[in-house]
């Protein structure tokens, strides 16, 4: 009868998987949203993008340099020289005579680039002093001002076609950056489940080994009575044993994980981490035509395709410039003089102009410029059709992702009523075994059953929530929150 009592005892008592989170101070209970956002804002990663983002920047702004106005001060001060130097005489012959002298110059000049024809104009002003110490004698001469415009004819503009290719460039490195954050949400993804796994897999084995010694402790009794087998009762102290092994291990696992999950995200200190499951947005709607619209209009890839057909056009047009007549045009105006004082310089200054046209034209060059021509225009047109193929493949890859993803959506919910009925099958097998109307086999087997349903939960959260990021990074958009991503 106290046998009987016994065992109703320990049928009452119920054997969950569930454990209760006892809370600690030196416990960070950490969410998925809050490791993404450690990850982007302390990851190494993290910082290497804001560096190339950095560099991007100032490579833009060199860029918009070359489009406004120059200002530039050269001078040589000062020009000292105490030397010997030849000096040719009226029949020829040579002589070293000593010279002792210092020549200094100032020259402030301005200048200006056009884009649209490729030109500059500029302007000068210029003082210059001799002082010969040999002679005792002082010489001025200087520039008060003078404007002039160099014109290539008939050649490549490269100002053009930067205007044209660099802003695409920017453009690009800024959804690049973007583009790097979203592709750190996805490996730190990985490093969370990674870690939540462990977590689970601990809890598994820890409640296993428990529920297994106490299974244990009612064969025993029940082994006693002769109810059951010798060979049931070491089934059992094999699965005990198995059960501890597995609680070290997970234990192990855990410790990597941790370390892993530590490193990439820059989490400081040494607080245990308890990560929390991931909910679903079931309410989430993803339509392929509206991730493809958002990714050819925020991708860098999108932006790069239009860049390569770009640069393509420009070789050809450089190839072009570069073969036949080229020509230079070269003209200035001002006012120069002469004196014996500085203020001199400035009084009434005398004209002067000039004009250059600088010609090259290639004679024979044994077909030089049109094969230069001819590979531009081949590769412009290979550009074409990679171009063209590799948009396709960028569709492919987004209509397939939102494939997954959907399919991820139907699959989280058949492992979730899956482990739900596991869950209800393992406590019904432990109560049948208790009562003495189940085998161990079977009890085996429901144990095993239980496990597994726990654990393709979590593989189902993982590939729901890799899919999900891995869609916000192929179409840089936030599909919770229905809004482009910035940063």
């Amino acid at each position: 009868m106290m046998i009987k009592k016994f065992l109703i005892i320990v049928l009452l008592c119920r054997i969950s998987f569930g454990a209760l989170a006892i809370a600690k101070t030196d416990t960070l209970k950490l969410n998925l949203p809050q490791v993404v956002e450690m990850a982007k804002a302390n990851s190494i990663a993290a910082k290497q993008a804001v560096t190339v983002k950095e560099t991007e920047y100032w490579k833009w702004r060199t860029f918009k340099s070359n489009y406004q106005p120059q200002l530039a001060l050269e001078g040589i001060l000062p020009g000292y020289t105490k030397t010997y130097t030849q000096v040719q005489q009226p029949n020829g012959s040579i002589l070293f005579q000593p010279v002792h002298y210092d020549n200094s110059s100032l020259t402030l000049n301005f200048s200006q680039s056009i884009a649209a024809t490729g030109g500059t104009i500029y302007g000068t002003t210029q003082l210059q002093r001799f002082d010969d110490f040999d002679r005792n004698n002082v010489l001025y001469n200087g520039i008060p001002y003078g404007l002039g415009y160099t014109q290539p004819l008939l050649q490549f503009n490269s100002l053009k076609w930067d205007k044209k290719i660099e802003p695409l460039k920017f453009n690009e490195s800024k959804q690049a950056f973007i583009e790097t954050q979203e592709k750190i949400s996805i490996t730190v993804t990985e490093y969370f489940f990674d870690l939540l796994l462990a977590q689970v897999n601990l809890n598994i084995a820890e409640l296993n080994y428990s529920n297994t010694k106490r299974i244990l402790t009612i064969a025993d009794t029940k082994f006693e009575l002769g109810k059951i087998s010798k060979n049931e009762i070491l089934q059992l102290q094999l699965e005990v044993l198995n059960s501890q092994k597995a609680v070290g291990t997970s234990k192990r696992d855990v410790e990597i994980a941790t370390l892993n999950l530590r490193s990439y995200t820059g989490i400081e200190g040494n607080d245990r981490i308890k990560l929390d499951m991931p909910a679903v947005v079931a309410q989430m709607s993803v339509a392929t035509e509206k991730v493809l619209t958002e990714a050819f209009e925020n991708r860098s890839d999108a932006i790069a395709f239009v860049r390569r057909l770009a640069e393509a056009r420009r070789d050809v047009a450089k190839a072009k410039g570069e073969n036949g007549l080229k020509a230079t045009l070269s003209a200035n105006l001002g006012f120069s003089n002469a004196a014996n004082t500085a203020f001199d310089v400035y009084r009434n200054p005398k004209n002067q102009q000039s004009v250059q046209l600088q010609l090259s034209i290639p004679v024979m060059d044994w077909g030089r410029s049109k094969s230069r021509t001819k590979t531009a225009q081949a590769n412009e047109q290979f550009i074409t059709y990679a171009v063209e193929q590799d948009k396709q493949t960028f569709k492919q890859q987004i209509v397939t992702q939102v494939t997954l993803f959907n399919m991820m959506k139907e699959q989280i919910q058949l492992t979730d009523e899956a482990e739900k009925i596991a869950a209800e099958k393992y406590k019904i097998a432990s109560e049948r075994y208790v009562l003495g109307n189940l085998s161990i086999t079977d009890l085996s087997i429901a144990f095993q059953e239980n496990d597994r349903a726990k654990r393709d939960y979590v593989s189902s959260l993982r590939d729901f929530w890799g899919a999900y990021y891995q869609l916000r990074y192929l179409s840089l958009y936030d599909f919770e929150k229905n809004v482009k991503i910035t940063y």
